[in-house]
């Protein structure tokens, strides 16, 4: 039998300010194939929030169907709207207004959280560090729970988190790449340093990578690709919570210290001799 302390060890949840979240996996609804898709996706990945984008929410169909956010159940869901495809300051400010409203619609009174995005590089799609820090500032003012979407850069977190940010989302790679986590060293910085809760965010191709960025000591993950341009997105959707919540618990264990010679992990005492 598991004793509680274990229970309570591995339950642990993932706090936004002080809102509490079962899962610290979080979902992107783009680029799935059909709603159906999406849908079966995000019930397998256990996740607690959804992130759309306002702008595709408002326009946006699934093959003639009805859009996503008429098609998930968010008495069980929070909506972590995004101001994706925004490219100044002023934009996403008004974008970020519009998801706020959004929320309200479907219940979520008290949801004023909001997914800072603010990219004016059409090319590789990397976050504009100016414009993001003066979005945040204006929207923190305005009662926002702002998570800033940023490449990984340590002095730019710190300085999101002094105004008052609720977490900060660095980037494994470029969105949608795949390529997993190519910034490792200043992640580790960023989450060393960090007294908020730091998502990784974009990049992640694989539960491997998921639970790497995990066991580096991230709060949480945010993916999208992954697992809608997967083979099988509702087995991957699957794989990713586990990963998720596979990382989360070797970080809490503290793996074993790497060391240059072997060890036998057998006692070397009373073998018998020749």
């Amino acid at each position: 039998m598991m004793s509680n302390s274990y229970m309570n060890f591995s339950n642990e949840q993932l706090l936004i300010n002080n809102k509490a979240f079962t899962s610290r996996l979080m979902i992107g609804t783009g680029k799935y194939h059909n709603l159906k898709q999406a849908q079966i996706s995000i019930e397998k990945s256990g996740t607690s929030i959804v992130t759309v984008a306002i702008r595709r929410a408002q326009n946006a169909k699934f093959q003639g169907k009805s859009n996503l956010i008429d098609g998930l159940n968010w008495d069980q869901l929070w909506l972590l709207p995004n101001t994706a495809g925004c490219e100044t300051a002023e934009e996403a400010i008004r974008i970020a207004m519009l998801g706020r409203e959004m929320s309200k619609r479907l219940g979520q009174i008290e949801n004023n959280f909001v997914k800072l995005e603010v990219i004016s590089d059409s090319q590789y799609l990397l976050p504009d560090p100016v414009g993001t820090l003066k979005a945040a500032e204006y929207l923190v003012k305005k009662n926002f729970v702002v998570l800033p979407y940023i490449s990984a850069d340590p002095i730019l977190a710190k300085q999101l988190e002094d105004i008052g940010c609720s977490t900060v989302m660095p980037l494994g790679s470029p969105i949608g790449s795949g390529q997993g986590l190519q910034n490792v060293y200043n992640l580790q910085i960023i989450i060393n340093n960090a007294k908020i809760p730091v998502i990784i965010d974009a990049g992640i191709g694989t539960a491997s990578e998921a639970s790497q960025a995990m066991e580096l000591g991230a709060s949480a993950v945010l993916l999208n690709t992954a697992i809608a341009k997967s083979l099988h997105p509702e087995y991957m959707a699957e794989a990713m919570k586990f990963s998720v919540i596979a990382g989360r618990t070797a970080y809490l264990a503290g793996r074993m210290s790497k060391k240059v010679k072997a060890y036998s992990s057998s006692p070397l005492h009373g073998l018998l001799h020749k």
